[in-house]
């Protein structure tokens, strides 16, 4: 007789085929969730599989070999046979110590809380990422991640399943990157890499995520000062500069704001019985977005000076629908590019003035404060710096009042004489 055919009395009241007789077998190893054993059965969890795997020598390196449940991108949980080098025949020069080596590598298969785990390649995330994560940021920071991916992540990391993406890969695409980028550019490419990677660890794929403190970065080459205007260069750039950039340009040098911030203000920003100018939004490529940071939207002083060219200005402003101070003809915010290669470097040629940007003003402000002994904190706050350390780092090269004076202070002290005369005897130990 066929073993589908047998047939076991269970408590002597009924027969059953081997096949409800395993099933029966199946729900008495289950056991209430949360439950006693003894309370009424509600929800079942069935028993997790422990698993040991198996462990075998390829030429000189021991494989582990192993199951494992995973998510795909459609949702659906197949179960997968992986395998994983664990080690060199030097290392375990036995199969029992390269079975404990595999013990490590199972232990979140076996672990009490382990779930699927979710995996696909970058490619198939990065699409979901931009869909679902990349629209919901500025769109400047749109374009700028869409470049990354399009040149640089997916065709070097796209074929890759995220689990496969490990430090040392990491590095590998970072050192590639560094062949033929700058520095800077090469830490927004990694930024880019950073941010998806650790939302997909979020999201609950198998991936190592990215710290860039963990990586190697090309070093820092010599800072090359920004140019910027001197005090007498900024007001003739202002006094021969016709209108609306005559009071952009001075917008720009009496309260530091960045481009996109220039032409991102509103005449309604403009508080003009308390003197003070509301940064709240930038300019991009004729589009209007939040400023670059928490910390650039603040709140400025209006000087006088300043107060009175504003009024001015106002008497002769053509509305337009968005109230913008400074717009195209069509009503549209100004593209700080443009306003720079139409107006201003044509500006600074006829009067003999190095070429220069929008951020040059931006410069002289900032080196103005500090030579005059304005504080980091009072300057940075001033240029929406979320730190004065970044205002520190970007204009090292300025010498303020407090610093010369600090210098010519030890060199009263040490009253060094010229070259091939006598030094004070006492200097010298």
């Amino acid at each position: 007789m066929d073993s589908n055919d047998k047939t076991r009395i269970l408590d002597g009241s009924r027969a059953v085929t081997g096949r409800e007789f395993e099933e029966d077998l199946t729900r008495s190893a289950t056991m209430p969730t949360g439950q006693l054993v003894n309370e009424p059965e509600e929800k079942t969890l069935a028993r997790r599989r422990y698993q040991r795997g198996s462990v075998f020598l390829r030429g000189k390196k021991w494989v582990a070999r192993w199951r494992e449940d995973l998510i795909g991108p459609d949702g659906q949980v197949r179960r997968v046979r992986r395998s994983e080098a664990i080690g060199t025949l030097a290392e375990f020069p036995t199969k029992r110590l390269a079975a404990r080596r595999m013990e490590l590598v199972l232990a979140h298969v076996n672990a009490p809380g382990y779930r699927p785990s979710r995996v696909c390649t970058l490619a198939e995330f990065s699409t979901r990422w931009e869909q679902d994560v990349l629209s919901q940021r500025k769109p400047s920071t749109r374009k700028a991640a869409r470049v990354h991916l399009g040149c640089h992540i997916r065709p070097a990391l796209g074929h890759l399943r995220l689990d496969a993406i490990t430090i040392e890969k990491q590095q590998q695409f970072v050192s590639s990157l560094a062949g033929h980028l700058k520095r800077k550019s090469v830490l927004n490419v990694a930024g880019t890499l950073s941010s998806m990677l650790n939302k997909a660890k979020q999201w609950g794929y198998v991936t190592e995520g990215v710290s860039l403190r963990a990586l190697a970065f090309p070093p820092k080459g010599a800072r090359v000062p920004a140019r910027f205007f001197t005090a007498e260069e900024a007001r003739n750039v202002i006094a021969a500069a016709r209108e609306p950039y005559a009071t952009l340009y001075a917008l720009a040098a009496l309260t530091g704001m960045r481009a996109g911030e220039l032409c991102g203000v509103e005449v309604s920003d403009l508080d003009f019985a308390r003197r003070l100018i509301f940064v709240q939004r930038a300019a991009w490529q004729g589009k209007l977005q939040a400023p670059k940071s928490e910390s650039s939207v603040r709140v400025l002083p209006m000087p006088e000076l300043l107060r009175l060219r504003l009024t001015r200005f106002l008497q002769t402003w053509r509305p337009n629908p968005d109230g913008l101070l400074f717009a195209t003809r069509r009503g549209r915010p100004m593209n700080p590019t443009k306003v720079v290669q139409r107006n201003l470097h044509p500006l600074l040629e006829r009067l003999e003035i190095p070429r220069a940007g929008l951020h040059a003003f931006r410069h002289t402000h900032c080196s103005l404060l500090i030579e005059q002994g304005t504080s980091p904190t009072v300057t940075g706050a001033q240029l929406g710096h979320s730190d004065p350390r970044i205002t520190l780092a970007v204009y090292s090269h300025v010498i303020g009042d407090a610093h010369r004076e600090a210098i010519e202070k030890l060199s009263g002290v040490l009253a060094l004489d010229g070259p091939g005369e006598n030094h004070n005897p006492q200097l010298v130990n």
